[in-house]
């Protein structure tokens, strides 16, 4: 069962977590959009109740917090003192620089509580992604970066209507970086897509009506007699084979090795749905 926490994220995470206790975290920080925003409370009965709190008002400015959070960070040897140290020759004291100085104390305690394992998501747009990205290598390691996902978030915006005079915003960056070199991995998949399926898995089998194509199962013969594949008979043809002859036998036997017409080379059937779709790619389509 887990734990729900209210309250400020870094103040939570160093007074309730433990190291390495977490296998993985996803964040989705306000991307200083200039917003204030509510969290609304419900009765009992589950009807909202009058009362609400604001949140966290999304819009930084550098003040005396900003400049003591900056200088705790900067006094702390290591590669996130030296990224905030040449922000703040970058930047100077302004709003981006608040910002950063708010993210980089909980970017160093999410790290903290990860387990070797573990992996980090961090959502964001364009709005403060590249420095993020920077911030995110002092802490992690430039090679715990695994990937950079881009989210295409909305359909097309008629900005051009509105006098914009720069392409249309649509997509969010989602930055996945790992504690350590044993990070965990689960491969997702998605479905084909019809035009795929119609053009590759177009023969459809009569007994049972399930799709399939036809894949190659000869196999180069090689110099090497250690690394030579089989080579025999088969069916009338002779070649080298990916498989033993006992387990081409086998294969055909369950009707997975077919033969369109005496003399042409065997090949094996594979099932649509004995596929588990295509690899998750860095491209993310869809969502509001």
């Amino acid at each position: 069962m887990g734990t729900l926490y209210y309250g400020d994220s870094l103040d939570i995470l160093r007074r309730y977590l433990d190291d390495e206790s977490v296998d993985l975290v996803y964040l989705d920080p306000p991307f200083n959009s200039a917003q204030n925003y509510n969290a609304f409370f419900q009765e009992k009965d589950g009807t909202a109740a009058a009362s609400q709190i604001q949140a966290f008002e999304d819009t930084w400015e550098w003040n005396q917090e900003a400049e003591r959070v900056y200088g705790e960070l900067i006094v702390q040897p290591g590669k996130v003192s030296e990224v905030m140290q040449a922000f703040m020759t970058f930047l100077g004291r302004n709003d981006m620089m608040a910002y950063l100085a708010m993210m980089a104390p909980r970017l160093v305690e999410l790290r903290r509580v990860l387990k070797k394992t573990g992996s980090l998501y961090l959502h964001c747009d364009p709005t403060a992604s590249h420095y993020l990205k920077l911030l995110l290598d002092a802490v992690f390691g430039v090679k715990q970066h695994l990937a950079e996902v881009v989210w295409k978030r909305s359909s097309a915006h008629n900005d051009a209507g509105q006098g914009r005079k720069q392409p249309g915003r649509i997509h969010d960056l989602i930055y996945i970086y790992a504690k350590s070199e044993t990070w965990t991995w689960n491969w997702q998949y998605t479905p084909y897509d019809t035009d795929y399926v119609e053009d590759f898995y177009r023969h459809v089998e009569d007994e049972s009506g399930r799709r399939f194509r036809l894949g190659d199962i000869t196999a180069p013969g090689g110099a090497d007699p250690a690394k030579r594949n089989p080579h025999y008979e088969f069916l009338g043809v002779t070649r080298y084979w990916r498989y033993s002859k006992e387990r081409m036998q086998e294969l055909y036997e369950q009707g997975r090795i077919v033969q369109s017409a005496p003399g042409r080379v065997p090949a094996y059937k594979r099932y649509l749905d004995e596929m588990p779709g295509v690899p998750l790619q860095d491209l993310w389509l869809g969502g509001c």
